[in-house]
């Protein structure tokens, strides 16, 4: 029994070399423990519906926006267009570009009229 360990071991003393040798076993194994995760399957009608939610609430947003960005042009334009750029950006965020666009310029117009125009009259 010994002498067929010890002819195990030279068969493989060759292949691999005395310094590689794990302890007494008669084979050398390499593995891998990479494992993918598992893909995902998104249908488009679960997208479209999120979309439209988060559409709808960025259209709220929006429409809030450019009323504080239009009133801001007459009452306290550098509180009211802040908060109107400030709530543009969020809305545009979600989904309604052209609410939160459009806030976003009346508030900015609003505070740059408010700073260094209406002073002047």
């Amino acid at each position: 029994m010994a002498d067929e360990k010890q002819t195990t071991d030279n068969r493989y003393r060759d292949q691999i070399g005395e310094e590689n040798r794990l302890g007494d076993t008669d084979y050398i194994e390499e593995t891998a423990a990479e494992i993918a995760a598992p893909a995902t399957i998104r249908r488009d009608r679960d997208n479209e519906v999120q979309r439209d939610e988060e559409t709808a609430s960025g259209r709220g947003i929006g429409l809030a926006a450019l009323a504080l960005s239009i009133i801001s042009l007459f009452v306290w334009p550098v509180l009211f267009g802040a908060a109107g750029i400030i709530l543009g950006f969020i809305a545009r965020r979600r989904g309604a570009e052209s609410l939160g666009s459009w806030a976003i310029g009346i508030g900015a117009v609003s505070i740059i009229f408010g700073i260094f125009i209406r002073p002047f009259f």
